[in-house]
């Protein structure tokens, strides 16, 4: 796949081919019960310990809404700019698997709670718009496990109807970095809005991918396929790629693609035929005979709106506007509701821009070394933005606060604490500079003269001298100004 003026493209012989990219997210509702039971949806429990009657599809058993989820669909609707449907249906979309113990999943088709909304991307060519299609509520499928026992396949009906948000994208998405920049949107809202943890590990977050190629300036669409169930960006970008030059190899050799289902191997990095793809048609798709429809006043709806805390867009404006920061920097910053919380909480206590650069930099790098999050981080941010302004009110230089900072990263302690146990105050008494320069100066008459004649790179060289001299405490703009007051006498 390559890349050619902001666009990827693949080509083949005089070919271009476009990529055109679809997504249908399931997010797990952020619920302590499933959907239509009040089992527990905790991650990480022994297998089939959180199983109720409606869960196990027992005979005679019925199921009742969980308000709370529905509640959650509302507040991620309303995040995504999206149209809430005050009347929505539940049906019964019918297929047989052995962790599906029903024999049909509650889902929603014609009737989802959520229509119509927009995704907005901040790329390098500029912002772009991902429509969204709908968001409905259907409950999940248990798990069947093919490792423990070679002879039989098991099966854990924990998730057996946990609540899923399925988030449907129009086809908008153009190429691998859109995509990444999609799920992360997508996630950040989420999370933002307490919706979904997002937790792509425990399987809070996966997506079916939907592929089709076309050549370049067609306007209709090329027949899709379906990758099910992948559960990470990476393996999403690996699939998709794989998938799209699948797909224009076949069609260079004159054949056409099938509209099909298919699955993601990520050992093999490629995706293999699973079936052909159903049409609604063959899930049997019918109004579920035991819900009633789903109908929302428009009091809820307002309320949920005043509820909803500032999301990622809004807070990158303010933080542009507020803190003077660029649109990267205010996109980093925004792009988890706890990196945002621990930015604000240093901004207040010191300098704005300064705060952002060694945010972005020295932390965010340790951060990442030690495969923490900003949540667990060993500075708090008051800590944090002492250092910060210790470096601003020039007590202590750029490369000594990286060494202050390795400290309070091993030990915890304030900043003010290190730097007066360690001596590491910056020296910035113009006295006490002047008699070190005029030394340096005095021992150096051969090179004060090269200097004088014209030879200005040695300018360098006695701010080094300074800086070996002082430990390398010296102020350097102060040292700059009296270098140069001394260096013309």
């Amino acid at each position: 796949m390559s890349k050619n003026n902001g666009e990827y493209l693949i080509i083949r012989n005089d070919n271009k081919y476009e990529v055109i990219i679809g997504l249908e997210v399931h997010a797990q509702v952020l619920s302590e019960s499933k959907l239509f039971s009040t089992s527990s949806t905790k991650f990480g429990s022994e297998p089939n310990t959180q199983v109720s009657l409606v869960d196990a599809a027992f005979p005679g058993m019925l199921p009742v809404i969980n308000e709370h989820c529905i509640k959650q669909a509302v507040k991620t609707g309303i995040g995504l700019k999206a149209k809430i449907n005050k009347r929505s249906i539940f049906d019964r979309k019918n297929y047989f698997y052995a962790d599906l113990p029903q024999g049909y999943q509650i889902s929603q088709y014609k009737n989802p709670i959520v229509g119509e909304g927009s995704v907005t991307l901040d790329m390098p060519n500029g912002e772009k718009n991902i429509g969204i299609e709908r968001l409905h509520l259907e409950q999940d499928a248990g798990k069947s496990i093919h490792d423990i026992d070679p002879q039989n396949t098991l099966v854990d009906l924990n998730r057996s109807g946990v609540a899923l948000m399925e988030i449907v994208s129009k086809p908008d998405l153009r190429s691998l970095d859109e995509v990444n920049a999609y799920i992360k949107k997508l996630r950040s809202i989420m999370r933002y809005l307490g919706t979904c943890d997002g937790n792509m590990q425990e399987g809070s977050l996966r997506a079916d991918v939907n592929v089709s190629v076309r050549k370049k300036g067609d306007k209709k669409l090329g027949t899709r396929c379906e990758i099910k169930n992948v559960n990470s960006i990476k393996f999403m970008q690996m699939a998709i790629d794989f998938e799209a030059n699948r797909q224009v190899d076949v069609i260079e050799e004159g054949g056409s693609i099938d509209q099909e289902t298919r699955l993601f191997d990520t050992k093999k990095n490629e995706t293999r035929s699973m079936r052909s793809k159903e049409d609604a048609h063959d899930y049997r798709y019918f109004p579920d005979p035991d819900l009633l429809p789903l109908k929302i006043e428009q009091k809820l709806i307002d309320d949920l709106k005043k509820s909803l805390p500032e999301l990622p867009d809004n807070k990158k404006e303010r933080f542009m506007k507020d803190y003077g920061l660029n649109s990267y920097e205010a996109n980093v910053l925004v792009s988890e509701k706890e990196i945002s919380n621990y930015y604000e909480e240093v901004a207040k206590l010191s300098d704005k821009k300064l705060a952002a650069t060694w945010m972005m930099g020295d932390l965010f790098a340790m951060l990442n070394d030690k495969g923490l999050n900003i949540s667990k981080s060993p500075i708090s941010a008051k800590n944090f933005a002492e250092l910060v302004q210790s470096i601003k009110s020039g007590e202590i230089s750029g490369r000594i606060a990286k060494e202050v900072f390795e400290l309070m990263v091993e030990s915890g302690d304030n900043p003010k604490k290190i730097i007066e146990s360690k001596g590491m105050k910056q020296q910035s008494d113009p006295k006490e500079l002047e008699k070190i320069i005029n030394e340096i100066l005095t021992k150096n008459k051969d090179k004060v003269d090269q200097y004088k004649s014209g030879k200005e790179k040695l300018f360098g060289f006695f701010v080094g001298q300074v800086m070996k001299q002082s430990g390398g405490k010296a102020n350097p703009q102060l040292t700059n100004d009296i270098l140069k007051k001394l260096l013309k006498g």
